[in-house]
């Protein structure tokens, strides 16, 4: 096991590299649509790449999941055959949101440094398809709410 300070030092050595070996601005947080967030995710045992939906207000998040749900078929079948739909994902806080994601389908772990080029690889492969998704659908998306 790893102490408390390895285990940060570790999640903080894994970030840096990734944003020193593949820079590039990534629309995460900017969608301009509250709620509607990418996200990377990487822990000790698996890491995806996401859309994560946590509006405040409980009717426009179901609205903007619905949305999403509208575009499914497209998503899959033009951008990321992977992605599961997750109406009920449990974050770590036990928090419950709305998520669609990818995981990463290689062993993984981010106390593991052998692992963490694949990873890599994974999020540059991945991130750029869900971006696209949104591009190519952003105005429908924002129709929701």
């Amino acid at each position: 096991m790893f102490s408390r300070e390895e285990s940060t030092q570790l999640r903080k050595e894994f970030w840096t590299s990734f944003g020193k070996s593949f820079p590039r601005k990534w629309l995460l947080y900017n969608t301009k649509i509250k709620g509607f967030s990418f996200k990377f995710v990487a822990d000790r045992k698996k890491a995806m790449v996401c859309i994560d939906l946590e509006h405040p207000d409980a009717i426009a998040n179901e609205l903007l999941y619905d949305q999403l749900l509208a575009l499914k078929n497209l998503l899959i079948s033009d951008y990321l055959p992977d992605a599961i739909f997750d109406d009920s994902y449990e974050l770590e806080s036990g928090k419950v949101i709305h998520r669609i994601y990818v995981p990463h389908d290689k062993k993984f772990s981010i106390y593991n440094k052998n692992s963490w080029r694949d990873c890599y690889e994974f999020f540059v492969e991945t991130m750029p398809l869900f971006e696209l998704f949104f591009y190519e659908f952003e105005d429908f998306i924002k129709q929701a709410i």
